[in-house]
């Protein structure tokens, strides 16, 4: 390190001269800011149990790190670091406060937000500061020497406490395009002060990699081994996963992010893709060897969490992310094996090979997905199948999405039919009644649903009442089987999608209905396509319950 003095011009030639950059870490800590930065993402709002949860799995991921929240800023916060002491029981990770330095002209002693994170019952804190001379005399309206030594004194307040400190450099790569000098002097405040990690943060998210590159790699050439220095990305430019890629190439040892990308407006690193990445593209130790497997869990274990939808479209993880389509890759990968369409093997990450059927596909991926399936299809049946889908996908259908409604296809295909109940007819009625007594307008909505179907011999009639006719349906058929098959009051619909596919058509448009079912075990989907939006669903509620009987019967 230079000294305790801010640097002149002169002093940063030696580390720009590009002969002193450091080479790329054979290790990394990662630090997981989900419960805190991850939690400001739109549509997310978590409750302590929730965190609770999130914090588990995220000790069985195997991370280095959990920031859990600012102890500070509100109420929930404050109670999950209460209730982390006796309810989480971490065995990889280490948990972190988050807070902030001291306030402008304030000491360190009587700061509420220092005196916080000493009382969170937590080894490690995390502080943010300003890396930015703008923002020290705008946002803070104090001046340079105040901004730098409320840095230094905090940390030097929370360590004396006992306390390993990581600093987060806020508008750190703006501030050290804008005036580097400021920006390194605040670095070296908190580590002449014992900070055990400073971190870049690209606060705005508007850094390019070869940037935070150069950057990075002359702040970790300035310091040499005295501290670790780590990158914490924002995605605003798309780039947060290749920025922390590139700073740990520039030399960084530690990185920041969340699981799925989650984070304040267009999230931030994803780290679900940055540790494979590093680990697999660049030979760069993350977690331990044993929990790279669960990288798909834990992801789609974080995203029910938070109830949002996993993205199917995610590297490494997505269900789209090993899918092949085109009927070129599914031939290559039935006669070669993975290894030609897919960058690495699936299973690394717990993810897995899917074979898409579709009308660009071919044979070869008809029998791929027939014996995924355990549906023996001899060539003729396949060339049939085939030309069959071809003109089902161009009425509206999508079996890409519907794995359920395509095997019983396939088995059909076989010459195997359903023998558990056959449909003689279905009706569905529904009225609305208008309340005027209570002098507002108010309605009563009801739908009936009558169905009349065969089973072993016997004819059934049922009557089914439900929140519309998808509802009542579903009702009916129950009411009819349930007393043959019992199984069906395991299975639930779970999800019910409805999508117009020929908006031209005004209310005679073709319309497309995926129902999502589960038995507690496993999900599926099935899928109806009709102009009529009650026969849809109707197909598609049908395909849910066979394909659950014949769950049942393996």
């Amino acid at each position: 390190m230079n000294g305790d003095h801010a640097l002149g011009p002169a002093d940063l030639d030696q580390y720009r001269s590009g002969t002193t950059l450091t080479t790329t870490p054979s290790a990394v800590e990662i630090f997981d800011t989900t419960l805190r930065d991850g939690a400001q993402f739109e549509g997310i709002s978590l409750t302590v149990d929730d965190k609770l949860r999130i914090a588990e799995q995220l000790d069985k991921l195997g991370v280095h790190w959990i920031e859990g929240g600012y102890p500070q800023a509100n109420p929930k916060d404050a109670e999950f670091f209460v209730r982390a002491q006796t309810e989480l029981h971490l065995s990889t990770s280490t948990l972190v406060a988050f807070g902030s330095t001291r306030r402008p002209l304030g000491r360190t002693d009587d700061d509420p937000t220092l005196r916080a994170l000493v009382e969170a019952g937590t080894s490690t804190v995390c502080i943010v500061g300003k890396g930015s001379e703008f923002h020290v005399t705008e946002a803070l309206r104090t001046t340079t020497d105040e901004g730098i030594a409320m840095v230094g004194e905090s940390v030097k307040f929370l360590v004396g406490e006992g306390l390993r400190v990581f600093f987060d450099a806020e508008h750190f790569f703006d501030g050290y395009r804008q005036n580097s000098e400021f920006t390194l002097a605040v670095l070296e405040a908190a580590v002449t002060n014992g900070a055990d990690a400073i971190v870049l943060c690209d606060t705005n998210g508007g850094s390019l990699p070869h940037d935070v590159q150069r950057v990075t790699a002359e702040v970790c050439a300035y310091f040499g081994n005295e501290v670790v220095v780590g990158i914490h990305a924002q995605n605003d430019s798309g780039c947060a996963v290749a920025n922390s890629v590139a700073a740990v190439v520039g030399g960084s040892r530690h990185v920041q992010g969340t699981i799925n990308g989650y984070g304040e407006r267009t999230g931030n690193a994803n780290l679900i893709t940055v540790i494979p990445d590093l680990t697999f593209k660049m030979g760069v130790k993350t977690l331990p060897e044993d929990r790279l497997e669960l990288l798909t869990a834990v992801s789609r274990h974080v995203a029910e969490l938070v109830n949002l939808p996993p993205h199917a479209a995610d590297p490494y993880v997505g269900s789209s992310a090993f899918a092949h389509k085109g009927g070129l890759h599914t031939s290559a990968i039935d006669r070669v094996g993975g290894s030609t369409y897919e960058h690495i093997d699936p299973a690394m990450v717990g993810n897995a090979t899917r074979v898409l059927v579709s009308d660009l596909g071919g044979r070869a991926g008809m029998s791929m997905k027939a014996r995924e399936f355990g549906v023996e299809l001899d060539s003729k049946a396949s060339a049939e199948l085939s030309e069959q889908l071809k003109e089902l996908e161009a009425q509206g259908f999508v079996f890409e999405a519907a794995d359920a409604s395509l095997e019983l296809l396939m088995r059909q295909a076989t010459g195997w039919r359903q023998s558990y109940f056959d449909v003689e007819a279905y009706r569905v009625s529904a009225y609305h009644r208008e309340d005027l007594g209570s002098g507002s307008l108010g309605a009563d909505l009801s739908t009936e649903a009558t169905i009349k179907l065969w089973v072993d011999g016997e004819r059934i009639a049922s009557v089914g009442e439900g929140n519309g006719p998808v509802n009542a349906l579903d009702e009916a058929l129950r009411t009819a089987l349930t007393a043959k098959y019992p199984e069906l009051a395991r299975i639930h619909l779970t999800d019910f999608k409805v999508r117009v596919i020929d908006s031209s058509a005004d209310t005679g448009a073709v319309t497309r209905v995926l129902v999502d079912s589960s038995n507690g075990d496993q999900t599926w989907t099935t899928i109806g396509v009709s102009p009529n939006v009650i026969e849809a669903s109707w197909m598609a509620l049908v395909d849910s319950l066979v394909f659950g009987l014949l769950l049942a019967d393996r």
